[in-house]
């Protein structure tokens, strides 16, 4: 049977490896979303970091489904157990994934570099004390240290190098992450941004936000750094649109 998305009752799990939430399930409607692009982008190769439980690379092979012919995916997690229990969930719904237990792209950012066509990230988001970062076991799923800003300040800078000239970053950021810095900081490596789902929960105000590079956007920013400018005016009148009631950090564009 061929399912449109991966089913929860076929996701393997384990009490060490986070399993598919509200945040999870964001991200999967993002990409369901976006499929109709998806189909038309024709990506070789997609891959996920922090793969978890499988459920979001599962899903996204799904939706590109048999009209996307050869495309190869990857998925890496630093926890060994999300690996193996990633491996369950793939297996139950038929779909191959190469998947690789390392932090991030440790290890592969040599090889992959300007390959990767669709990058998918759920990152430890949550605001965290920092030496609760980057633990064994199923912690590494949420904790995100200051801001819960730690992963995901490691992982921007990866997918720029990872991604290819068409490739788009499909993002999970929590509100107390400022994602408008987050934008603006993509912003100054030539990325255009914009929001694909917003959901608020008892808990928790999420944003998936997908990135792509833009030429014009490229080009302001090189000039900006030459000239010593800040980001684009553009970039932020994007911006401020998407993100009308959050607020910025300091003066906005730099770390």
């Amino acid at each position: 049977m061929t399912y449109r998305i991966a089913q929860i009752r076929l996701v393997s799990s384990h009490p060490e490896v986070y399993e598919p939430c509200d945040d999870s399930f964001a991200l999967v409607d993002a990409l369901l979303a976006d499929q109709a692009n998806l189909l038309e982008h024709h990506p070789a190769l997609c891959m996920e970091v922090g793969c978890g439980s499988g459920y979001v690379i599962t899903s996204l092979a799904l939706i590109l489904g048999q009209e996307s012919q050869g495309v190869h995916y990857l998925a890496t997690d630093i926890n060994p157990h999300a690996t193996r229990v990633t491996q369950g969930t793939l297996e139950a719904h038929g779909v191959h994934v190469e998947l690789i237990n390392t932090d991030i792209a440790s290890g592969l950012e040599r090889s992959l570099a300007g390959m990767v066509d669709v990058m998918v990230v759920n990152p430890p988001y949550v605001p965290t004390p920092e030496d609760e970062v980057g633990r064994d076991g199923i912690i590494s799923s949420w904790a995100g240290g200051e801001n819960g800003r730690s992963v995901i300040d490691k992982i921007l800078p990866i997918a720029n190098n990872l991604l290819s000239d068409k490739g788009w970053l499909y993002m999970v950021t929590l509100t107390a992450n400022n994602p408008t810095q987050i934008c603006l900081q993509m912003g100054e490596l030539g990325f255009a941004s914009r929001i694909v789902v917003q959901r608020s929960t008892e808990e928790e105000n999420l944003h998936v936000i997908k990135f792509w590079r833009d030429i014009d956007i490229r080009a302001e920013a090189k000039e900006s750094i030459t000239m010593n400018k800040t980001v684009p005016a553009r970039v932020m009148e994007s911006l401020l649109s998407q993100f009308p009631r959050l607020p910025l950090w300091g003066n906005g564009n730099k770390q």
